[in-house]
């Protein structure tokens, strides 16, 4: 039976293709009803709605994080200490899927500030995971 670590590191994975998925499907519906040519997309978007714009910048997020809140994940598993993380590894993917949910949502006060405290928390999983795999 896989162990939550292994869950959730996949599943970061697949959060992030679902963002890029759903981006490059928007992409394509514009190119088929002819409102931007194919050559017309910028990398981030900049020419498209608001949304498009956010939804870039949350996948853009995902796999900025990858590195780091995966890394950590993969050193826990190879290194046969996954026990360290297998604990918070369902807080920190629940707290990414929040984090770009609200991006997607809303650029009010109050969705960047609820924004940040699901990065917040993500990032502080990242800093106990840190310390507890230097242990030993």
């Amino acid at each position: 039976m896989l162990g939550s670590s292994v869950w959730v590191l996949t599943l970061l994975i697949a959060w992030a293709l679902v963002l890029l998925v759903l981006m490059e499907a928007l992409r394509a519906r514009l190119v088929v009803l002819g409102r931007v040519a194919s050559t017309g997309f910028r990398p981030d978007n900049a020419n498209l709605s608001p949304f498009m714009q956010r939804l870039t910048r949350a996948h853009a997020n995902c796999i900025e994080g990858l590195p780091i809140f995966g890394g950590l994940l993969i050193v826990a598993l190879v290194t046969g200490r996954s026990e360290l993380t297998d604990g918070l590894a369902w807080w920190l993917l629940a707290a990414r899927i929040v984090q770009s949910s609200i991006h997607l949502a809303s650029t009010t006060l109050w969705a960047v500030n609820a924004r940040f405290t699901a990065f917040v928390v993500q990032l502080g999983i990242a800093a106990y995971w840190v310390f507890a795999l230097l242990r030993g």
